[in-house]
């Protein structure tokens, strides 16, 4: 099986012919690439580069989740988020979201379990999420970026996941997080 798996990977593939970067910018860039498909024609591909990203679960010991709202110029919203960041350069996964836990929500964690990992958006950017699941929370004060403004609030964790059902929180990294943590609480999930 594994054989005949590499081999359809590989009758997929495309291969880039020429690569163009079209914007640098502080969080992304941009490049358009001209790519050979599999069955001999050519195609261009739009591409966001961006760093990979952290997404925090932090559920508090009386089974709370702590969620960010904030507005979100692109969508023109104010969303129900999980506390997440990109990772800086010198950061690893773990560096990164203990960084952005403190920022967004003023907590330390003493556990950080890694619980999933996803590319956001694959058929255009590169960035990929490491989502945590932290517990033994240990309270401070918020710290978030200077173009940051959000406020911090302590929900059940069922009604969390009642919330996503309802429609009351559409934030991917959101979903994929409050889902991989209730199966992690439950048992039934695996760290990464």
């Amino acid at each position: 099986m594994e054989v005949e798996r590499k081999v359809e990977i590989m009758q997929l593939e495309e291969k880039t012919i020429s690569s163009k970067m079209i914007y640098r910018g502080k969080i992304l860039n941009l490049r358009v690439d001209q790519v050979l498909l599999p069955n001999g024609k050519e195609s261009g591909r739009e591409v966001v580069e961006f760093s990979q990203a952290v997404a925090i679960v932090p559920v508090t010991s009386d089974n709370k989740v702590l969620l960010v709202c904030q507005y979100r110029y692109p969508v023109a919203e104010i969303l129900w988020e999980i506390p997440a960041g990109k990772m800086d350069k010198q950061e690893n996964p773990e560096q990164c979201a203990r960084r952005e836990l403190a920022e967004e929500t003023g907590c330390t964690a003493g556990s950080l379990v890694k619980i999933a990992e996803f590319y956001t958006t694959p058929g255009f950017t590169t960035e990929l999420m490491h989502v945590y699941l932290a517990q033994e929370l240990i309270h401070g004060d918020q710290n978030p970026d200077e173009d940051e403004f959000l406020t911090l609030e302590e929900v059940p964790f069922e009604k969390a996941i009642q919330m996503i059902f309802r429609g009351q929180i559409r934030d991917g990294k959101t979903i994929v997080g409050l889902l991989a943590a209730q199966s992690m609480l439950k048992g039934q999930g695996e760290t990464l």
